[in-house]
């Protein structure tokens, strides 16, 4: 029962299966197993563990049905990580060695040195996978973790994944190209059976890149734009709500802060929520810390608060 319009979590996921095969990779890859019955695909997702918007993000990509851009600030950052660190293990610990495996059953490199040219142009293609798969593996994963846990001052952004992100799959092209226009054999069942296994293995590795150029980079993007936002925010505080932060350290109550400051108690309290949004602080201790570390106040001059044991 084939569909134009996009998949939901109300589709039922052996009609996902039935109309799309190729979504068994899919599955595989975010580690969802047969066996669901009848269920929809919120449900297998959700008894899997999986996000259900990055599984259906990735599937209406793939499928044709959704524009990635569009779908990136619906997705788990980390869900979508963990498929293309699953993907980079199927291509290098199954897909390619299994090719490999075919061909030289396929070509007799100690016959021919045709042969043993294609298997050697193979292997240094894989080499190159390996290298390109690394690369994201040390320096574009640990920087998304660091992104996800909040930390800040990464000198790495996406934007160098992006000049980096070669088209891996175009040396495959060229590979079937090669053997397609230049080998001659007499026996064709291995070959085109290797040959069957290159182009899918091509559409598979142009998936797995548009999922990183057309999902991934974006969520990426907007995550690293929204912690950027955020630190913006908790670094401009305005010069009176400093010296709010500095009244409330000091032990005194918001109509005290009033009076010194000679504005309204209730412009008191709204200073206050504006810092505590800002600082994502909200208990007098809190502020009195950050007062310390960015010199608002000297400990000589809050010692009496700090030890007094009916203080908020």
């Amino acid at each position: 029962m084939f569909q134009s319009r996009g998949y939901t979590g109300e589709d039922r996921m052996c009609d996902l299966v039935c109309d799309q095969y190729p979504v068994l990779q899919v599955m595989s890859r975010f580690g969802i197993a047969l066996g669901f019955g009848d269920k929809t695909i919120a449900e297998v997702c959700t008894a899997s563990g999986v996000d259900t918007a990055t599984f259906l993000a990735v599937v209406n990509l793939l499928m044709n049905h959704a524009d990635g851009n569009s779908l990136a600030g619906e997705v788990s950052v980390r869900s979508l990580t963990d498929y293309l660190h699953n993907s980079h293990d199927y291509f290098l610990g199954f897909r390619l060695p299994a090719i490999r495996r075919k061909l030289i059953e396929a070509v007799d490199c100690s016959q021919s040195d045709v042969s043993f040219a294609i298997l050697r142009y193979f292997d240094e293609y894989v080499a190159e996978v390996d290298k390109h798969m690394d690369y994201e593996e040390k320096n574009v994963f640990p920087y998304v973790e660091g992104l996800l846990a909040g930390e800040k001052g990464s000198q790495y952004s996406m934007e160098v994944f992006r000049r980096h992100h070669d088209q891996i799959e175009e040396r495959l092209r060229e590979l079937k190209n090669i053997i397609i226009k230049y080998y001659p054999t007499g026996s064709t069942n291995e070959l085109n059976g290797v040959l069957f296994d290159i182009f899918t293995c091509e559409q598979e590795l142009a998936s797995h890149n548009a999922v990183e150029n057309e999902i991934f980079i974006p969520a990426v993007e907007q995550l690293a734009s929204a912690d950027e936002g955020q630190a913006k925010r908790q670094e401009t505080l305005s010069a009176r709500e400093k010296e709010i932060i500095v009244c409330v350290v000091k032990g005194m109550a918001n109509k005290q802060i009033a009076d010194a400051l000679c504005i309204s108690t209730h412009t008191v309290i709204t200073h206050r929520r504006n810092i505590a949004a800002k600082l994502q602080i909200h208990s007098a201790a809190g502020l009195t810390i950050y007062a310390i570390v960015n010199k608002l106040v000297e400990l000589s001059e809050i010692k009496e608060t700090i030890n007094d044991p009916n203080r908020e």
